[in-house]
């Protein structure tokens, strides 16, 4: 076949440009980047699909199956996830190709050539809604948007754009807010890892969780790691341990 074209769905317009740039590297047409479900449902009613569409799952309006529920799609897709194993177990089970992020531009290239292998096989139907109910997406399971702390005989919330970081210390979790106060809660930072958007928090050791709209400024510190300055908070350092700095630069990057 001649040139692939291709569709990039994606909300997260960093991930987008970086996404655009790994396809075209390997020599395919992004024919265009689109940011929701509203504007991918448009665009396949008003274009010729392309060859292969990059879909994002969850984007900013709602889960990306529901393009599905509005336009028949033409064309291959290729997924980019950030869930778990067993959800990815559930696209190998549907023969659906995914990338899971942050993107590795060799696993990239290995989906590339594995969707040009089977262009010669007959086109599968796909039952998105049976993906819906194996992959168990729900609101039930969106990220949490905000967060309560007992404050006397009061509770504070807090929506998560609120919180520069959540931190362990002498046994209890706290969480630190834009307005420069901490406050405990009553959980663990183990349980917040299934809590959190991935996309804004990344947990840079064992004490801290950090959102990447707090970080001020990134300093060299010993041992090949790295030190974080957050807007406000400044209690403690706020360390990137070593075996997490190649992961943390990537998802600087997403």
């Amino acid at each position: 076949m001649g040139i692939i074209t291709t569709l990039i769905v994606e909300d997260e317009k960093p991930s987008a440009r970086r996404l655009k740039r790994m396809v075209e590297t390997i020599k395919l047409k992004v024919l265009d980047v689109v940011y929701s479900v509203e504007e991918a449902i448009l665009w396949f009613q008003e274009n010729t699909h392309p060859d292969l569409v990059f879909l994002d799952i969850q984007l900013s309006d709602g889960l990306s199956f529901e393009i599905f529920d509005e336009v028949i799609v033409e064309s291959s897709i290729i997924f980019t996830t950030a869930y778990d194993e067993y959800a990815l177990k559930a696209f190998k089970l549907k023969s659906i190709d995914y990338l899971l992020k942050p993107i590795d531009p060799d696993e990239l290239e290995w989906a590339v050539i594995k969707f040009k292998s089977q262009l010669a096989s007959p086109n599968v139907q796909l039952d998105y809604n049976a993906l819906k109910t194996l992959l168990n997406f729900s609101e039930q399971t969106a990220f949490k948007q905000r967060f309560t702390t007992k404050v006397g005989q009061h509770l504070k919330i807090f929506n998560v754009t609120d919180i520069e970081c959540f931190y362990s210390e002498n046994k209890g979790t706290y969480l630190h807010t834009t307005s420069n106060r901490s406050y405990l809660m009553d959980t663990t930072l183990e349980q917040l890892e299934d809590e959190l958007d991935p996309t804004f928090f990344y947990r840079v050791s064992r004490k801290f969780f950090v959102n990447i709209a707090a970080i001020k400024d990134i300093i060299s510190y010993t041992n090949s790691r790295l030190e974080l300055k957050l807007l406000h908070f400044d209690a403690s350092e706020v360390i990137v341990s070593r075996e997490k700095v190649k992961d943390f630069k990537l998802w600087l990057e997403n």
